[in-house]
C-alpha cells in the first residue's frame, strides 16, 4: 500500500503572540535547536514514509527556507516521493486562502492524488510528539477502515479543548463531538487522520458543496463520516503528545523536557528528530557558572557568575556575568546582559536584554503567566517587563512609553503602532 503524508502547516498561530508575528506556527523554534514541524517530518521518515506534502499559507517563507529540498530528513528525492511545499495559488476556477483544514486539502487534492496513493495520512504541523505511523497503518488495514483517527486519553478537565470520541469494544467510532462544553469522555482526537484516498476525495467534495460548512476535519468531515455510518476507527496512542498552540502550552512543553524522566524521548537514537542546523562551537560553561536542570545548545556562552535554572537555551545564546535565567526559553543568538533576571519568559531570536532588566517572575499561587520578547527586539537597561506583558518584534528603546511594561500591555514599533 502506498501512503502519502500531508502536513497541515498553514496556521497563523495568533495565540502564540509575537512568536508567530513573522512566521507560521510550525516554524516556531522548539527545544533549542528544532522547529515545531520537525516532529511531524521526522515521524514520517522514521515510519518509512518518504512521500510528504506540506500545505503552507500564513507567512510561509521561514518554513520554506527551513525545509528546503528536505535533505536533513532524507526527503530530497526527485522520483520516489520526497517533500513538496504547497502554498495557496490563484487558479482559473474558484480558489482562495484556505478557510479550514479540509479546504486546504481540497484545494490541493489534484496534487495530493497524483501517482494514485492508496492512503492519505493527514497530520498537523504544530504538535509535539514522536509516533510510529506504521502500527496505525496496519490497524487501519486490519479493520478495513475508511478512516482511522489517532486518539489519546486526556484529563477530563482538559477535554473541552479537543474533539472527543466514543467507541465500541472494537475501536469503531460511534460518536464524535468537537470541543464540547461538557465532555462526554476523555478520548481525544490528536489531529492524525489516515484516509483511504477514494473516501477522502468523496467527503471533501461533498463538504465543498455544503455552504454552511467550516470546511474543517474536526468540525465537519469526521462528524459527517460518523453520522453516515462509514467505517471510522480510533487508533489508541499512549505516548507524549502536546498541542503547543498557546504560550502556556508552548512553555509547559519545554518544562516537560526538563523533567527528571521526560516522557518525550529526544535522546532516543532509534527515533531521531531531524532538523536543519548550522555548525557552532561547543557550549562554554566556566567553572563559576551555575547551570541546573537545563538544555544548553551549541555556541552558548554562560559567563562566570551567571545562573541558568530549568531553562532551554538555543544556539549562540550569551548569558553575561551575574545574570539569572530561570524557567525560561531563550532563542538563538539572544544576549542577556549582566544583572538581568529572566523568569518564566520566552525570549525570541536575536533579542538583547539590557543590564539589570527584570522580565517576568513567579507568583505565590503558581499561576503560569509568561512574559514574551519578540525577535530582534531590545529591552533597555533597568526596565521591567511584567508577567503576561509582550514586547513585539524589532522593538528598540525609542518605542517604549515607560520603563515598566505592565501585564497585558503589548509594545510595538512606532511604525507597527501607526499601522493598527
Amino acid at each position: 500500500m502506498k501512503t502519502r503524508a500531508v502536513i497541515l502547516a498553514g496556521g497563523e498561530g495568533s495565540r502564540l503572540g509575537v512568536l508567530t508575528e513573522k512566521r507560521a506556527k510550525p516554524a516556531v523554534p522548539f527545544a533549542g535547536k528544532y522547529r515545531i514541524i520537525d516532529f511531524a517530518l521526522s515521524n514520517c521518515v522514521n515510519s518509512g514514509i518518504f512521500d510528504v506534502m506540506v500545505l503552507a499559507q500564513y507567512r510561509p517563507q521561514s518554513l520554506i527556507e527551513h525545509i528546503g529540498v528536505g535533505a536533513p530528513w532524507d526527503l530530497n528525492r526527485d522520483f520516489s516521493g520526497g517533500v513538496k511545499v504547497l502554498t495557496p495559488y490563484k487558479a482559473r476556477n474558484d480558489s482562495d486562502w484556505f478557510t479550514g483544514t479540509a479546504d486546504a486539502v481540497q484545494q490541493n487534492f489534484s496534487f495530493i492524488k497524483q501517482g494514485n496513493p492508496d492512503l492519505i495520512l493527514i497530520l498537523s504541523g504544530d504538535h509535539i510528539y514522536t509516533m510510529d505511523y506504521e502500527p496505525m497503518i496496519s490497524f487501519h488495514m486490519d479493520h478495513q477502515a475508511d478512516v482511522t483517527i489517532g486518539t489519546i486519553s486526556v484529563p477530563i478537565e482538559q477535554a473541552s479543548r479537543f474533539g472527543i470520541l466514543a467507541t465500541d469494544d472494537h475501536y469503531r467510532v460511534t460518536a464524535f463531538v468537537e470541543k464540547p462544553s461538557k465532555p462526554p469522555g476523555t478520548l481525544a482526537n490528536m489531529g492524525v487522520y489516515l484516509f483511504n484516498r477514494a473516501v477522502l476525495d468523496k467527503y471533501l467534495w461533498e463538504d465543498r458543496q455544503h455552504k454552511g460548512s467550516a470546511h474543517d476535519f474536526g468540525k465537519d468531515i469526521i462528524p459527517r463520516l460518523v453520522k453516515s455510518k462509514a467505517r471510522v476507527y480510533a487508533f489508541p496512542y499512549s505516548g507524549y503528545w502536546m498541542d503547543v498552540g498557546t504560550v502556556q502550552s508552548y512553555w509547559q512543553a519545554h518544562m516537560d523536557l526538563l523533567a527528571p524522566s521526560p516522557n518525550l524521548k529526544l535522546y532516543n537514537r532509534s527515533w531521531i528528530i531531524h532538523t536543519r542546523t548550522e555548525e557552532r562551537p561547543p557550549a562554554r560553561l566556566p567553572a563559576s557558572a551555575y547551570v541546573y536542570a537545563s538544555m544548553v545548545c551549541d555556541g552558548c556562552f554562560i559567563e562566570e557568575g551567571a545562573r541558568v535554572e530549568s531553562s532551554v537555551l538555543s544556539p549562540g545564546v550569551i548569558i553575561r556575568s551575574g545574570a539569572v535565567v530561570r524557567e525560561s526559553i531563550v532563542a538563538t543568538d539572544s544576549v542577556i546582559e549582566s544583572g538581568a533576571v529572566i523568569e518564566r519568559a520566552v525570549i525570541d531570536k536575536r533579542a538583547r536584554i539590557g543590564h539589570n532588566v527584570r522580565i517576568g517572575w513567579g507568583v505565590a499561587d503558581q499561576t503560569i503567566r509568561i512574559a514574551l520578547v519578540g525577535k530582534n527586539s531590545e529591552v533597555p537597561a533597568n526596565y521591567v517587563v511584567e508577567p503576561e506583558a509582550e514586547i513585539g518584534t524589532d522593538v528598540v528603546a525609542g518605542d517604549y512609553h515607560a520603563s515598566t511594561v505592565r501585564a497585558g500591555e503589548i509594545i510595538k514599533t512606532k511604525r507597527q503602532a501607526n499601522e493598527i
